[in-house]
């Protein structure tokens, strides 16, 4: 190579220190050959880490906190001297994110694939202190040459160490691609064990259930929680070790006998195999829509059964699969269309009784939009409009019911009735608490909400006695209920009112907002 002096050692910023002696303003010739040529990873921006790869690995999967690793490891220093050498015997085992080898080495080892060999260049700023080696003095790189023997999966599946899956036998397949992450058909053997010093046996599927494996549906709520979370990222064949907290064991299922309240459990489960859902690609249209009435049946069963959550994935699941669902005729896209917006309703029950109104008056709106007289529509949208305390719209919905559909009477009625009633509780909390305030100074008004604040506690006490005493047997008093029930978020106060209430109050004491403001 003939380079000119701004090409070599003269350029500004030449990073090779030249001799003062050295000819920077001439004209050099470079003869240069080629001895060898690796694969490498600049892993960290500034070059302090790099990695030459000697031999590929398997698959894709690289450790990450907080898996476990085992790997063969030795290093010498930028002139070859050997300074550790793990070779022999047992490869090193270490955590990986627990700064057990220098933090260079494991940015380095984050980038393998299991069965990878590769150099792994470290400078000085990198190789901290560790359990593997004592940090070099007056070394400026050191050179690892590593093995990844093998890895072990640990997840932390909630974030804060409390739910943890440990793979102790690896799978068939590829992770996540062959893992039952959508509902499936499961088959299982685990032993259940209480987290103790003993770690005492509760449950063993081959001992205690004649040797035969479990067999549940996931996305149905028959399995703990964390049981089920875990299982969903095992592949078939798989071992895996569950370390999980009481709120996600038993505390919140039906807790066998022999496990005491708020108890730490340890699953050892096997993943047999699971049965995929089924794949409507190539299927007929009324072979698609017999497919989401089996998952529609499904999520109802979960609604009565109080489990909300489950029976909303369950309808939105088939809201999602049903984008690519394109109906052929006119009297296909009746049922499709009869079919989505019956989801849809089903979507606003769960969040009407999960306490969500808004987002019910959501899907609620979805239907509407379209269908402004869809009757059972306008009822749930009113419901919900009810348990906000948005009484003139709920009105208005459950009128418009009786309008468009006369069979609707009885419901609407009803629901108005229950209306009416709630409304005059919320007026009369109203005028109660507000009793003689706009007769005070100002700096009484703080005295008026002392006074009256025992018989509002003693008017609420009566009034949650009443409501517990009546029946909820028709749909319309159950969904009430449960949006009763619900929190108000996000509401602000006034005077220790929600916001509605206190311009409710207002409109009753002929007051107009304006007054009001400037008075004060």
């Amino acid at each position: 190579f003939k380079m000119k002096p701004q090409m070599h050692y003269g350029e500004d910023d030449c990073p090779v220190a030249a001799p003062s002696t050295f000819p920077k303003d001439e004209e050099l010739h470079f003869e240069i050959e080629m001895i060898d040529f690796a694969k490498a990873k600049i892993i960290a921006d500034d070059f302090g880490v790099v990695k030459k790869v000697i031999n590929e690995g398997q698959g894709w999967e690289t450790p990450r906190a907080p898996y476990e690793v085992k790997a063969w490891i030795s290093a010498k220093t930028g002139d070859g001297k050997l300074i550790l050498s793990h070779r022999e015997g047992e490869p090193y085992f270490f955590t990986f994110g627990k700064s057990e080898v220098p933090k260079g080495l494991e940015m380095g080892i984050g980038t393998m694939t299991r069965e990878e060999k590769a150099v792994i260049y470290v400078t000085s700023q990198y190789l901290t202190p560790s359990p593997l080696m004592p940090v070099v003095e007056g070394c400026e790189e050191v050179h690892f040459e590593v093995e990844l023997v093998h890895l072990i999966q640990v997840r932390d599946m909630l974030g804060d160490g409390r739910l943890i899956k440990r793979r102790i036998r690896d799978g068939k397949g590829e992770f996540p691609m062959d893992c039952p992450l959508h509902d499936s058909l499961l088959c299982v053997h685990y032993k259940g064990m209480l987290l103790n010093e003993e770690k005492k046996v509760f449950y063993d599927t081959r001992v205690d259930n004649d040797g035969q494996p479990l067999e549940f549906s996931s996305g149905e709520g028959l399995v703990p929680e964390g049981f089920e979370m875990c299982v969903r990222l095992m592949l078939p064949g798989e071992i895996a070790l569950v370390t999980c907290p009481p709120d996600y064991a038993y505390d919140k299922f039906l807790r066998p006998a022999n496990v005491p309240e708020g108890a730490h459990i340890q699953w050892e489960i096997e993943l047999l195999g699971f049965e995929k859902p089924k794949d409507w690609t190539g299927l007929s249209f009324d072979g698609i829509m017999d497919e989401a009435e089996k998952i529609r049946v499904t999520g109802n069963r979960l609604f009565k059964e109080g489990k909300f959550e489950l029976a909303k994935a369950k309808y939105e699941k088939v809201l999602r699969d049903f984008n690519h669902v394109n109906p052929q005729d006119d009297e296909e896209g009746k049922v499709f269309v009869g079919k989505r917006n019956l989801l849809h309703l089903n979507v606003a029950a769960c969040l009407l009784k999960l306490g969500e109104c808004r987002k019910s008056i959501e899907a609620c709106n979805k239907v509407l939009d379209a269908n402004p007289a869809h009757v059972k529509g306008l009822y749930r949208r009113g419901m919900a409009y009810m348990a906000l305390g948005e009484f003139e719209e709920a009105q208005r919905d459950f009128e418009m019911m009786m309008k468009v559909d006369k069979s609707s009477e009885p419901d609407a009625t009803a629901a108005l009735s229950k209306l009416k009633k709630q409304r005059q509780e919320v007026e009369s909390k109203a005028r109660k608490q507000f009793k003689g305030l706009f007769d005070k100074k100002p700096g009484e008004i703080s005295e008026v909400g002392i006074e009256n604040q025992g018989e509002d506690q003693a008017a609420g006490k009566n009034e949650n006695d009443d409501s517990e005493q009546e029946s909820d047997g028709d749909e319309a008093q159950e969904f009430h209920e449960a949006a009763a029930e619900a929190p108000r978020k996000g509401c602000s106060t006034a005077f220790g009112l929600p916001v509605e209430d206190y311009f409710l109050l207002l409109d009753l004491i002929d007051v107009p907002y304006y007054d009001i403001k400037y008075q004060r």
